[in-house]
C-alpha cells in the first residue's frame, strides 16, 4: 500500500510554522492540488497562503478541542492525506514538580489529539479511498531523554497508538505512517536547547518518501537515522508483521 502525493488533497495540523509548514511545502512540492492548513488561528498561516496562491486553505483546528477536529473534517470532506503534525513539549523530568500537570497537558495534545484527529478523519479517508494517516512520533518514542522525560512517554503513547491505528486503518485501505524526527531546527527545537539540528525540510521529504513507498517508519535526519538504524531489526521483526493477539 503506497501513496503519491501528486494530485491529492491533504491537510497538515500546526502548518503554520516548522515541520508542519515544511511538510506543507514538501507536499506542494510533490503535486499535491491542495493543502488544508489546519491550525488554531487560520491567520497565522497567511504567509503559506501567500506562498503557493489557491493551493492552500488555512481552517481552524486545535488538538484540544474536539469539536474544531469533527468541524475540521466536515470542511475537509475532500482529504486523502492527514498529517497529524501538531505536538507540544515540556522541559520536564520525571521527579519534576510540574511532571504531572505537564504530562496531562502533553498527553491531551501529543496523544488525545492523535485519537481525536484519527477518529475525525477515518471515515473521510475511507469515502475518498483508503489515503494515509501520518503521525509524527519523534525518536522520542523510542528513547527516554530525562529532562524531557514527560515528552517522551506522551511520545511513546502516541507511537503505541499509531502501530494499532496502522492495523486499524489498514483495514479499509489507509496508509499509517509513523515519522520519528530527531532534533530539527525548529521553535521548539531551539525551546528544548538543541545546538545542533538539521532544518524542518528534511522531515517532509522523509514523509514523502515514505508514503511513495508505503513503509510506517520514516527516520528523517542524521540522529533519527542513527537510531532507526538500530531499531531497523525488532521493527521488522515484530512492530511491521500480524502477529496473533496474545
Amino acid at each position: 500500500m503506497s501513496i503519491d502525493p501528486q494530485g491529492k488533497v491533504a491537510l497538515v495540523t500546526g502548518a503554520n510554522r516548522g515541520i508542519g509548514k515544511a511538510i506543507a511545502e514538501s507536499l506542494l512540492a510533490h503535486g499535491a492540488a491542495k493543502v488544508y492548513a489546519a491550525v488554531r488561528n487560520p491567520a497565522s498561516a497567511q504567509e503559506l497562503i501567500d506562498a503557493h496562491p489557491g493551493k492552500v486553505e488555512a481552517i481552524a483546528l486545535d488538538n484540544t478541542k474536539p469539536d474544531t477536529i469533527t468541524a475540521a473534517a466536515q470542511a475537509a470532506s475532500d482529504v486523502e492525506i492527514v498529517v497529524n503534525n501538531a505536538g507540544v513539549l515540556k522541559t520536564s523530568s520525571a521527579l519534576s514538580d510540574t511532571a504531572f500537570d505537564d504530562f496531562a497537558f502533553e498527553l491531551d495534545v501529543n496523544v488525545y489529539g492523535l485519537l481525536r484527529v484519527a477518529k475525525a478523519f477515518a471515515p473521510v479517508l475511507k469515502a475518498n479511498g483508503g489515503g494515509a494517516l501520518v503521525q509524527l512520533n519523534s525518536v522520542a518514542s523510542l528513547k527516554s531523554f530525562s529532562p524531557f522525560a514527560t515528552y517522551c512517554a506522551s511520545k511513546a503513547a502516541a507511537y503505541s497508538f499509531t502501530q494499532s491505528l496502522r492495523s486499524d486503518l489498514g483495514a479499509q485501505g489507509t496508509l499509517v505512517v509513523s515519522v520519528h524526527p530527531g532534533p530539527i531546527a525548529t521553535d521548539m527545537g531551539d525551546d528544548a536547547g538543541f545546538d545542533q539540528a538539521d532544518p524542518p525540510s528534511v522531515v517532509g521529504e522523509s514523509m514523502i518518501a515514505a508514503l511513495k513507498s508505503g513503509s510506517f517508519h520514516s527516520f528523517p535526519d542524521t540522529m533519527a537515522q542513527q537510531i532507526g538504524g538500530a531499531y531497523a531489526g525488532f521493527a521488522e521483526a515484530v512492530v511491521e508483521v500480524e502477529m496473533a493477539e496474545p
